[in-house]
């Protein structure tokens, strides 16, 4: 269980994007029923206001929908009324929550060393094979801007 860093979301492979969708719906499922995450990878959300984890999944299933994806729009939001996202292509809106913005987005967290750490993670599963060229290509873009930032 892992949420990969923000700045990756545009640029995951498509088996970790779809994996990232279903890792937000079972956080959002153990938050509802536990209140907490339960895993210690992720754990770390809950030391941010809940409409960061909010804005994060809308990521999520924005970058989905953009990619010609169909994730179920249910399957997140089910989780309860502090759990709804808001996709402006289906025009459905539940409960307004505050959007985080993105330089704000879990800004302690989804920092530089973290970027990396996802970065490697996903490196080794293209050298093991499990990354196309393609989609690793992708990945190398957004590696060689982000270490050209201070």
């Amino acid at each position: 269980m892992r949420l990969w860093h923000k700045d990756l979301i545009s640029v995951l492979p498509r088996k970790q994007l779809v994996g990232q969708w279903r890792e937000c719906c079972l956080i959002a499922s153990n938050i509802s029923s536990k209140g907490w995450p339960n895993h210690m990878l992720v754990n770390r959300i809950m030391e941010y206001k809940l409409d960061h984890f909010v804005t994060y999944s809308n990521l999520v299933f924005r970058e989905m929908k953009r990619r010609g994806y169909s994730p179920n729009w249910e399957s997140f939001s089910k989780y309860g009324p502090r759990m709804r996202l808001f996709d402006r292509q289906e025009n459905r809106h539940s409960e307004p929550y505050h959007p985080v913005p993105f330089d704000d987005l879990f800004s302690d967290w989804h920092n530089r060393r973290y970027f990396f750490q996802c970065y490697y993670n996903l490196q080794e599963k293209y050298d093991c094979g499990g990354i196309p060229q393609e989609e690793w290509s992708a990945l190398e873009l957004v590696n060689f801007m982000a270490r050209g930032r201070s």
